[in-house]
């Protein structure tokens, strides 16, 4: 048997997603049953000091022999790194991964992508001047369950998709109209892009555009109609977000919801029932939540005389590290697009990321939400403070 093609990563950030994917990529790939690709740490940076660094190391159980930076540019600069997983706050999305891109290096950037369309399209135009890899971490259209789901929706099992509700809420609501989260926290902070639609609706998006535009034939791609209405927080970041969008040509319509008021899972055992519902007109599939890490869908048919059909897609764990969260499936496909020399993944084509950010630049404007000029703009610095933590 072949040795499986290996992958060296860079990580950018020391935060807690930073955390889970670095735990994620240091689990045997054998235990998801996948003997193809591997991964191996080569080096992570903190914008803040080269002691944050060492400490995230030691956090997640890193091997020994993983460079630790105090700096972005030194971690795009080592030679040994082939990919760096951005994963730093939206805001600084843009920013990073061309720090990372004009180094040439092959970047995985967290969801969102950015913080508008223009800085997405300069990403994907950069990656495909200097044929690097590019992708944006939506791990959850890797998950098994996704693509499960996917292939049921192109058999025909419920008939042509009408209409995809999704929602992604946590419930984090305050005394006297405040929420849980401190003005500076991400969630609620503009300077760091923050609000629930960039954070949370994106997973509701997700669903949408993974069965309503994702699947529709190329020669028919049709780009929806957004109509969104938005409630604003105190900081003017938004705190509930709906987006309808249409597809006329298609004859469809999804409604993506987002706030940071009420949680989709009420009571934590999924009682109010699943956080999306894919409609066609032979029946639905209902995936339950959390839509960013869902591992149940059910099938009602229409025909189904009220039997329900239930499918439980565990994420796996590696024993020895007692460890396992979803986030590995998304490196796995940055492994064989390098490997078989792909510069994106069909799974999540750059197109479609594009789109994706049009729909939320959109919606945000519908909404009034106003982000500053210095994670708005898509001119390239390397000495942002966002590229050098400020110093």
């Amino acid at each position: 048997m072949a040795s499986p093609f290996t992958l060296k990563w860079g990580i950018m950030a020391t935060g807690g997603i930073a955390q889970t994917f670095t735990k994620d990529l240091l689990t045997n790939p054998a235990s998801r049953d996948v003997h193809d690709v591997a991964h191996k740490l080569v080096a992570v940076a903190s914008s803040s000091s080269k002691e944050s660094a060492k400490s995230f190391l030691e956090k997640v159980k890193a091997p020994s022999g993983v460079n630790a930076y105090g700096s972005y540019a030194e971690l795009v600069n080592d030679p040994d790194v082939e990919i760096v997983y951005v994963a730093t706050p939206h805001s600084h999305h843009f920013q990073n991964t061309m720090l990372a891109l004009e180094a040439g290096k092959h970047v995985l950037c967290e969801k969102a992508f950015t913080v508008n369309a223009a800085q997405a399209k300069k990403l994907v135009e950069t990656a495909r001047a200097k044929n690097l890899f590019l992708m944006e971490a939506v791990w959850t259209r890797y998950f098994p369950l996704s693509i499960k789901i996917r292939e049921l929706v192109k058999s025909g099992v419920i008939g042509p998709v009408y209409r995809v509700i999704a929602d992604n809420s946590f419930g984090n609501d305050g005394p006297n109209g405040t929420l849980t989260f401190p003005d500076e926290n991400r969630m609620v902070n503009p300077d760091l892009a923050g609000g629930a639609l960039l954070d949370l609706g994106i997973y509701s998006l997700t669903w949408l555009f993974q069965i309503m535009y994702h699947l529709q034939p190329e020669g028919e791609k049709e780009a929806p109609r957004t109509i969104a209405a938005i409630n604003k927080y105190t900081t003017g970041a938004d705190e509930m977000t709906n987006i309808i969008l249409q597809f006329p040509k298609h004859k469809s319509m999804g409604i993506a919801m987002t706030t940071l008021r009420i949680a989709t899972n009420t009571d934590g055992q999924n009682s109010g029932g699943p956080a999306i519902k894919i409609q066609g007109p032979l029946g639905e599939i209902q995936v339950m939540g959390p839509a960013f890490s869902p591992k149940q869908y059910k099938i009602v048919k229409k025909d189904g005389g009220g039997k329900v059909e239930v499918v439980d897609c565990p994420i796996p764990k590696d024993p020895e590290r007692d460890w396992g969260h979803g986030m590995f499936w998304e490196a796995d496909e940055c492994a064989r697009c390098l490997r078989d020399g792909k510069k994106e993944s069909a799974t999540l084509p750059l197109s479609e990321s594009i789109v994706i950010m049009e729909v939320m630049e959109e919606a945000l404007k519908q909404g009034d939400v106003k982000y500053p000029e210095l994670i708005t703009t898509d001119v390239y610095d390397p000495k942002s403070p966002l590229n050098t933590g400020g110093r």
